[in-house]
């Protein structure tokens, strides 16, 4: 059978399938720029958006020397082809703060903004009115329920969650989340694209955390209530999990890696909608690094003391 055949066959299958192309990313912080990275290297036109200008400047050279270090990688033995890459990707990206403008052509928009419902339901209101009728939304979001998010839209059937991970350029998994109102073509184009931006792609319902999250954050938590016990010192908890278990890094290490300040505003979104269940319940010691301002390895010190 010729490959002709093969993409007719193919593609006869799933008529009503709809490729993803042009991508549009809200939020031009860390996930954003590392969302548009990638949607850009794996050939997808890419439109990211901030309001800030100033982020946005920052964002563009961000981008550019994260790709230079991928072509680096990718083509040791080869750099006219690794600028090849480089060029390509940014033939295929451009920036802007014209919300409005940016949905114009969008076949999906990743949202990749604050961890707070009143501020995404004011962008996906927006987004509703002006985005074509074809555009699935996507929310990045790693606490906050995609059913909640998507409640403020007219398109609850072609709305989902792109869980992506830091750093997005190396961290090849994506959670796809389905609510119970996500329809199954929406589904399988978010599965496509994300398989197409080269990630392993897994499935998860609307649940608290999805998969990673919710045995994760719980899971930092406790670290943190057995030094407030008194139980163990910092140091011995991480030597006991990476030696013990095989973690590469040790629970309050990584505590200090993720932010403090993130896992705080998770669990208590958590806590806020399921008071019932203790595991969502923040410990005194982490409410005590916020209020300190000391949120890890972003200000120099958490748990740990770290020079720059």
């Amino acid at each position: 059978m010729s490959l002709t055949s093969i993409l007719k066959r193919s593609f006869s299958t799933t008529p009503s399938m709809h490729i993803i192309k042009n991508i549009t990313v809200i939020g031009g912080g860390l996930m954003g720029s590392g969302v548009a990275q990638v949607a850009a290297q794996t050939g997808h036109n890419v439109t990211l958006v901030d309001l800030n200008p100033e982020i946005i400047k920052k964002t563009e050279a961000a981008i550019a020397n994260s790709l230079g270090r991928v072509a680096k990688k990718l083509y040791k033995d080869t750099p006219e082809e690794g600028e090849k890459f480089i060029q390509g990707a940014k033939s295929r990206l451009r920036v802007m703060t014209d919300t409005r403008e940016s949905v114009k052509d969008a076949d999906l928009v990743v949202e990749a903004i604050v961890e707070n419902l009143e501020v995404k339901h004011k962008l996906f209101k927006s987004l509703d009115e002006f985005a074509p009728q074809k555009t699935i939304f996507a929310s990045n979001t790693s606490s906050l329920s995609i059913g909640d998010i998507a409640s403020c839209t007219n398109r609850r059937d072609r709305f989902g969650g792109m869980h992506f991970f830091n750093p997005v350029p190396v961290m090849k998994l994506l959670e796809i989340i389905k609510t119970s109102e996500t329809s199954e073509q929406t589904y399988n184009e978010l599965m496509a694209c994300g398989k197409a931006l080269g990630k392993v792609c897994i499935t998860c319902k609307d649940s608290p955390g999805f998969v990673v999250n919710r045995l994760l954050v719980p899971y930092l938590s406790e670290a943190m209530q057995l030094l407030e016990r008194g139980d163990a010192s910092p140091e011995d908890i991480d030597t006991a999990m990476k030696l013990g278990a095989g973690y590469p890094m040790g629970p309050i290490e990584l505590a200090d890696f993720v932010g403090h300040d993130t896992t705080l505003a998770i669990l208590e979104s958590w806590h806020k909608k399921f008071p019932d269940n203790q595991s969502f319940n923040p410990s005194i010691v982490l409410k005590k690094l916020v209020q300190e301002k000391k949120l890890g390895r972003k200000t120099g010190e958490g748990f740990y003391k770290y020079t720059k």
